[in-house]
């Protein structure tokens, strides 16, 4: 399938797609780091650069992005409030704070895919999603009712779901919310994948590898393989995100990035505690290939590899879709 991919950041979502079969004809970022590393790795699939375009997506008509049957998008979460959605029943998603969610329902509607995938992480499932002092839980946040109801409204069955990147053998407990969208003339509706892969054993499944088995043969390649640097940071073990022990026969806790270039990125220590993972041992446990070099400083590095789509969640996304070719 042509696909059209949307905040394409460094190219995680696209790689998978691209190793499934399918191909990107058009895609599009912000942030000039992640397009010099997706267009000069992607050069080996023989995608032209010119297809790759840097800058505002918001600033760029529909009509001049090429036709295609998939459009791909993760959108921030940020602005999403209970507050922003229901002040106005009139406007229910705040346009300012929720440009890049606008602009991907925009690009849809108006390119109209025969599919679409949109990634988010997991708390916009519950945001909005008490009320009554919080003592009630409703079945889906508010949020993502609304994010379901304007996704439909543009002609789309949807159905949405969390999927662990473990289970499709990325050593990393990494969760998040897959919406998937098929336009309502169309008869076979894409559907998420099944695992192929569990960390603990199972019959039926591959395992998926622990943190040290994918990173520590990487001790041995200092000045032998790009990226392989890291910050000077120190480590300092209390509890909060970025600084909580890895352990070596675990899977890796969720590899995160800054967006929007603010603040520094959250990088997890090494298992030995006396220093945090390289910019090479990140891109591992998210399952990109050595050969891929990040470009940019070494913060950027770290916030271009958080905030990717593994590559091997969005190949089985995209198996499921050469069934529908």
């Amino acid at each position: 399938m042509k696909v059209i991919s949307l905040f394409c950041g460094c190219g995680g979502m696209d790689l998978g797609l691209v190793k499934s079969g399918h191909k990107i004809i058009w895609a599009n970022d912000n942030d000039k780091d992640s397009v010099e590393t997706y267009k000069n790795y992607f050069k080996k699939f023989d995608i032209d650069p010119n297809h790759v375009v840097l800058g505002d997506i918001s600033k760029i008509k529909s009509n001049d992005i090429p036709d295609g049957d998939l459009v791909v998008g993760g959108f921030p979460c940020q602005g999403f409030s209970v507050a922003n959605i229901f002040r106005n029943k009139k406007r229910p998603m705040e346009k300012q704070n929720n440009k890049l969610y606008n602009e991907l329902i925009r690009i849809i509607k108006d390119k109209k895919p025969k599919y679409f995938i949109a990634e988010n992480v997991v708390g916009i499932t519950s945001m909005g999603g008490y009320e009554n002092n919080f003592k009630k839980k409703l079945k889906e946040g508010r949020v993502i009712s609304k994010i379901l109801e304007e996704m439909r409204k543009i002609g789309y069955r949807v159905t949405w779901k969390i999927l662990n990147a473990s289970n499709f053998g990325v050593p990393q407990n990494r969760r998040r919310v897959i919406f998937l969208g098929t336009r309502k003339d169309i008869a076979n509706d894409f559907i998420h994948p099944e695992p192929t892969h569990s960390f603990k054993d199972d019959l039926y499944l591959k395992r998926t590898s622990s943190l040290w088995e994918t990173i520590k043969d990487l001790e041995s390649l200092k000045n032998k393989i790009s990226n392989h640097v890291g910050t000077e940071h120190k480590v300092k073990i209390n509890g909060y995100i970025g600084n909580r022990i890895t352990k070596k026969n675990a899977l890796s806790p969720t590899i995160v990035g800054r967006g929007g270039g603010t603040g520094g990125p959250v990088i997890i220590p090494h298992p030995n505690k006396k220093r945090r993972l390289t910019v090479r041992e990140t891109a591992r446990l998210q399952s990109f290939p050595d050969d891929m070099k990040f470009y940019g400083s070494i913060s950027s590095c770290y916030r271009q590899i958080g905030n990717a789509v593994p590559w091997l969640l969005a190949y089985n996304l995209g198996k499921k879709l050469k069934n529908l070719d």
